[in-house]
């Protein structure tokens, strides 16, 4: 079994779940509730297709996500650099390694997302890859807005997605 380490870090606009497999985030999603153990929050076993054991500890790596996501939320970091374990399908790890390319305090459209991965015609599947994104904020799916400008669905929530891209816009400005 693989053992996966998980922490909740507690962010200005709400609660992320960190998780850690191999020495690699391999999830870092938005959680209503700390007090819900790890392993009711599926999307890490689905991610990894393993039969994982969740340990809620911290670790050395954790403590290293959490100081770089602290140093984001106080506009310090602007690009992280702690290794990811993303699994999934070609066209989503495909989606998922594009929003990378995004450059702080900067949006664009699913459609011009699309257009950078080679599938112009895919904007809605780009939708979903964005959806179901393991590691928010890292892999910034929060840039990433409607073809009119509007801000659209965000795992966190519409708030959360305003909040991270005023503070990306406000920290860019200075």
């Amino acid at each position: 079994m693989s053992r996966i380490y998980c922490h909740y870090l507690t962010s200005p606009c709400g609660s992320l779940l960190l998780c850690e497999y191999d020495k690699r985030l391999c999830l870092c999603n938005w959680v209503n509730d700390t007090s819900v153990p790890p392993s009711e929050y599926a999307g890490v076993a689905y991610i990894l297709k393993l039969q994982p054991v969740f340990i809620l500890e911290s670790t050395a790596f954790l403590a290293e996500v959490e100081r770089q996501l602290t140093a984001y939320f106080r506009g310090e970091l602007t690009e992280f650099s702690v290794p990811l374990y993303v699994a999934g399908t070609y066209f989503r790890v495909s989606v998922w390694n594009a929003l990378r390319t995004i450059p702080y305090g900067e949006t664009i459209s699913y459609a011009t997302l699309a257009l950078r991965i080679g599938r112009s015609n895919a904007f809605r599947a780009v939708g979903q890859a964005c959806h179901t994104n393991p590691i928010s904020i890292i892999l910034p799916c929060h840039r990433v807005i409607g073809s009119t400008g509007m801000l659209t669905g965000y795992g966190g929530g519409l708030r959360i997605k305003e909040y991270l891209l005023a503070l990306e816009r406000q920290y860019k400005a200075n």
